[in-house]
């Protein structure tokens, strides 16, 4: 039995979860939600799974959001102590950045989420940089990343940030390359600051070509995430069980990297 540590969920308060969910899959040209985003659910989900530990994270697109939804996860990470860990949220058109950033850690959030494809701007913008510089060597960074629609979070952008913000640890999600999940890899593997997660990307590709993009960026890089509520985590976590690893692998990929990164061990 192994201990799983699902390192990429999405919660909402309970009276706009499942709008909030709904949307989400629209964004993704009608994907359907298979949860409703609540942490209940996610708490269910997880009895059924064996995920034992939730790294639960919001993203606000507006800024005046940022100080409700952070307050949020913190109020029910405090609500499930040694269950939830939460990462805060940030938005690069805020008047105070630096503000935001010092409130989040107050709160205890051990990291930060983005996401620039529906936050709306793009990983090298200028408004981005002193949220990076504020993060470096402190907090891990989780980015949605990739998108073949769009050009706000794909290696071109990814790159510039890597390279310059050599102590801000990234987490790219979904295999560094949401729908340009191969090409991406073939572009940021290497890269010592970045880590990825495996989240939505199982449903899309064969099991050798997961495996393979494991390989690529190494198990030692690579974090278990489902992207709740898009997809069960009940369902994910037997879908990984399939793919053809070592048990050394399965045991960084499911909890040994995200404890290291979130200091959860």
């Amino acid at each position: 039995m192994y201990h799983i540590i699902d390192a990429h969920c999405h919660v909402y308060p309970a009276q706009i979860a499942r709008k909030a969910a709904d949307a989400t899959g629209r964004f993704y040209d009608g994907l359907p939600t298979t949860c409703d985003g609540t942490v209940a659910a996610l708490l269910e989900e997880g009895a059924r799974s064996g995920i034992g530990h939730f790294i639960v994270q919001s993203v606000a697109t507006k800024p005046e959001q940022v100080r409700s939804i952070n307050q949020f996860i913190a109020h029910e990470v405090a609500q499930h102590p040694g269950v939830l860990t939460g990462l805060g949220t940030l938005h690069p058109e805020s008047g105070d950045i630096a503000g935001d950033v010092a409130e989040l850690l107050d709160l205890g959030l051990k990291g930060v989420k983005l996401h620039p494809d529906i936050q709306r701007f793009k990983l090298d913008d200028h408004r981005c940089l002193k949220i990076y510089e504020l993060l470096e060597g402190r907090v891990p960074l989780l980015l949605h990343t990739g998108d073949k629609r769009f050009d706000y979070s794909n290696p071109n952008r990814l790159i510039p940030v890597l390279e310059i913000y050599k102590n801000l640890t990234v987490i790219g999600a979904h295999f560094g390359g949401y729908s340009i999940w191969e090409e991406a890899a073939q572009q940021l593997a290497g890269f010592p600051n970045l880590y990825v997660d495996c989240s939505s990307t199982m449903f899309a590709l064969d099991d050798e070509v997961v495996v393979r993009l494991i390989r690529l960026y190494g198990a030692e890089r690579v974090l278990f995430g489902t992207d709740y509520p898009m997809w069960s985590p009940a369902a994910e976590v037997e879908h990984f069980m399939r793919l053809e690893l070592t048990g050394e692998e399965r045991e960084l990929i499911l909890h040994r990297n995200a404890e290291r990164l979130f200091g959860l061990a």
